[in-house]
């Protein structure tokens, strides 16, 4: 490194927007999990586009890797800087301002560092919907929801992330600037470079703005925790909902009863509104366009249809929207619950609707059988097939301990269960350098290989998040 290279990134940014100092660093250096803690030469806070490209080219020109990061929220170590100390950060906090409404487009334009729920907010104040909604929502940023094509509770209506994005500014790994920021629904031009940069972790280049949807919004939404005995039973469930609501559905969660009772012990008033806490609890959303009493009305017809046919055995309907936030509170809680428990192996996995019994008895007998008195806190989006399929250590037990001598065969056989059912090692989560050793089996060694390629041809420096989502 040449002595002058800090020296340069502080001409660019002055010298408030360079961080060094063990203080100022260390809160960019360790991910939200507390899994991975790395070092950093400096942590660099741009302020706008150019800027993030004059780092760009500084870097490219002194050799240095860039760890591109957010609100660094992620679970699989993607914005965590290596142990050499030798990489900068570069965190978008400050590029945080919404560019453009487009009422007439429903689109808005948007830099990287804005906080997910502030985008909420103000769709909401200008009489739209941002449909994007995750546990992380107040602290996550745009940019890293993009960069990790992130999904949440909403995917089921309005698709991921990568869904609602039209338009994307990108700097290139030679600190170029790409000004894709067009907000067209059809543009039929040759390779999607949008599609290529999301959801490739700051690999192949840094988002640093996009143009993204907005949707009307609904006059009103009716929110149900439903009791279900068995994952045949749900399944049924979400398909008589898929017929008779169709695009009304827009939330379908599951949280089993191992995962509530995590929940009712960490957070005492959490307490399942359904009695005895059943073997599924499952919450459904409608959101419509039409009156409150349509949707109450469509809601209660189908629950009805599913008692008849003998689905479900209980439910509650949220009489408010402090009731119905409740609902989602108690959903959201399960991940911060497991937190509090102590150290816990996470399984972001997506399996095939049809496959979903058959994978869950299956892999939770083998767990079962293999590490007696584990607790499996399985829950999730399953609407879209997407489970958080988590093992937490037997109770009373050194989790640490445990974990550490455990966590590879058990992320194996889960695995293995998944590649069986022909579903994914990662549904929204990322790979980041949690899942690198086993992205080449689980892709196929063709893809793996292109995926390679590409890495080579817009990175050949390999600057941009190395050894994260593909190694070269």
């Amino acid at each position: 490194m040449s002595p002058t290279f800090l020296t340069e990134l502080e001409s660019i940014l002055g010298k408030n927007y360079v961080l060094t100092s063990a203080a100022d660093t260390t809160p960019y250096l360790t991910d939200w999990r507390k899994r991975y803690t790395g070092k950093a030469l400096a942590v660099l806070l741009p302020g706008n586009v150019k800027e993030v490209a004059a780092i760009v080219k500084a870097c490219a020109k002194a050799n240095i890797a860039i760890v591109p990061q957010g609100g660094h929220t992620g679970f699989c170590g993607g914005a965590t800087p290596d142990a050499s100390g030798k990489q900068v950060v570069l965190n978008l906090k400050r590029m945080n301002q919404v560019r453009e409404i487009d009422a007439s487009n429903q689109t808005i334009s948007l830099e990287a560092g804005c906080i997910l729920q502030a985008v909420q907010e103000r769709a909401v104040s200008e009489g739209f919907l941002f449909p994007l909604s995750l546990g992380a929502e107040g602290s996550c940023m745009i940019g890293g929801n993009l960069a990790t094509n992130a999904g949440g509770t909403n995917v089921l209506r309005y698709g991921n992330t990568r869904d609602l994005c039209l338009g994307l500014e990108v700097v290139t790994a030679q600190g170029e600037i790409w000004n894709g920021l067009k907000g067209l629904r059809k543009d039929n031009t040759g390779y999607d470079l949008r599609d290529l940069f999301i959801g490739s972790e700051g690999t192949l280049g840094i988002i640093t703005a996009a143009v993204m949807k907005l949707h009307p919004l609904p006059i009103s939404q009716w929110t149900t925790l439903v009791a279900t005995e068995d994952i045949a039973a749900t399944i049924a469930l979400l398909n008589l909902f898929q017929k008779r609501a169709t695009s009304l559905l827009t939330g379908f969660e599951m949280m089993t009863q191992e995962s509530l009772a995590l929940n009712e012990k960490h957070f005492p008033q959490m307490t399942n509104p359904l009695q005895n806490n059943p073997p599924l609890t499952i919450l459904i959303e409608l959101s419509d366009h039409e009156s409150e009493a349509h949707v109450r009305q469509l809601l209660e017809s189908i629950l009805e249809e599913a008692f008849e046919a003998g689905i479900i055995s209980n439910a509650v309907i949220a009489s408010n929207l402090s009731q119905a936030n409740s609902f989602w509170h108690m959903r959201e809680h399960i991940t911060l619950a497991q937190a509090a428990e102590g150290a816990n192996l996470k399984h972001d996995i997506t399996i095939p609707l049809s496959a979903l019994e058959s994978f869950i008895y299956e892999t939770d007998q083998l767990v079962r059988a293999k590490y007696p008195g584990v607790r499996i806190i399985n829950f999730g989006h399953l609407g879209d097939g997407n489970l958080h399929y988590n093992i937490a250590p037997p109770e009373g037990s050194d989790a640490q301990a445990f974990n550490l001598a455990n966590e590879k065969p058990i992320h194996e056989l889960i695995y293995a269960q998944v590649e069986r059912c022909k579903g994914s090692i990662s549904a929204e989560h990322g790979v980041g350098q949690l899942k690198l050793d086993g992205l080449r089996a689980h892709k196929g060694e063709v893809a793996h290989e292109l995926m390679k390629t590409l890495k080579r041809a817009l990175d050949p420096q390999n600057i941009l998040n190395p050894h994260k989502v593909v190694s070269i």
